[in-house]
């Protein structure tokens, strides 16, 4: 009996040493847990550490190069003097437009406009024409400075050259060849058609065509048949828009004695409305072909 109760208290003290060995042991596991958890921090702080210097000593290197290339840049445009960096600004900006009149030629090439370049700027050539005919050629020699100037041209003093050039020049060459193009042909078609109405029709015309310079104001007297013995219309022709081949305003009155019958007023106002709305030589080819019994087509 004493024997088992010996047996039995050995093993109770075996398991309360083994107990006591696991909680040190334990406690231990925790105790170097926590020793090693400062050193992981202190192992990640230092890596830590370790890349900023490297990146501080990559921006130190480059602020270095930046310095350095600043440096050999300096003394070249240092040599340039003020005035001539604006000069060489100002060049760039005329190189420019004489490139963009270049190409503004090349796309006008089918519409009369030509051109070259010259030393100065470009020689524009502006051919005009009416209904198919090719009439007079003029030119405009322009100086491609700052501003833009006309050195030479041809034109036809009573053309607002002036004008369109004050206008549109300075801002938009485009829009100034293209309305001075405009003028010179509406011009050279009114001159066409007075001409034509001169040598062709002359047997129509009761006395001679009178006309002004820019061939705005026609006023002439006629007959509707060139050899019948009526009395005469007369015409006058008024061309308000300088820009257009067909007269504004139209005022044909019959110049006969006697009192003015039904089919004399109608064959006038059917006269006016044909100078309203065709050009003179298609006008009197009407009443040359119909004998003055006019192609109402033409007056609608």
């Amino acid at each position: 009996m004493e024997l088992a109760n010996t047996l039995s208290q050995d093993g109770e003290s075996r398991r309360g040493v083994l107990a006591h060995l696991e909680r040190l042991e334990t406690q231990v596991s925790r105790c170097r847990k926590k020793l090693e958890e400062p050193q992981g921090a202190q192992a990640v702080e230092s890596a830590l550490g370790t890349r900023i210097h490297e990146l501080r000593r990559l921006r130190d290197k480059l602020r270095a190069e930046v310095k350095q290339h600043q440096a050999r840049v300096k003394p070249s445009t240092t040599n340039v003097e003020p005035d001539q960096t604006l000069e060489i600004t100002e060049q760039e900006i005329l190189k420019r437009k004489r490139e963009n009149v270049k190409a503004i030629l090349q796309a006008y090439r089918f519409t009369g406009i030509s051109g070259k370049l010259t030393s100065r700027g470009v020689c524009v050539c502006i051919g005009t024409a009416f209904e198919g005919d090719l009439l007079d050629s003029y030119f405009v020699d322009l100086v491609m400075q700052k501003p833009p100037q006309i050195h030479h041209h041809s034109i036809p003093v009573f053309i607002p050259l002036e004008e369109i050039a004050a206008k549109y020049l300075q801002t938009n060459i485009q829009h100034f060849l293209f309305t001075l193009c405009e003028y010179l042909n509406a011009y050279s078609g009114r001159k066409y058609q007075a001409d034509r109405l001169q040598s062709d029709f002359a047997a129509f015309l009761a006395g001679p065509l009178q006309r002004n310079s820019l061939c705005n104001l026609l006023s002439f007297t006629y007959k509707a048949e060139p050899e019948g013995q009526s009395f005469p219309f007369c015409a006058r022709l008024l061309y308000k828009d300088l820009t257009t081949t067909l007269p504004t305003d139209v005022t044909v009155t019959y110049q006969g004695t006697d009192a003015l019958s039904t089919t004399r007023e109608e064959q006038r106002a059917a006269h006016e409305n044909l100078f309203f709305t065709k050009p003179l030589h298609q006008v009197f080819t009407s009443f040359a072909s119909k004998g003055d019994k006019l192609d109402m087509s033409l007056v609608s």
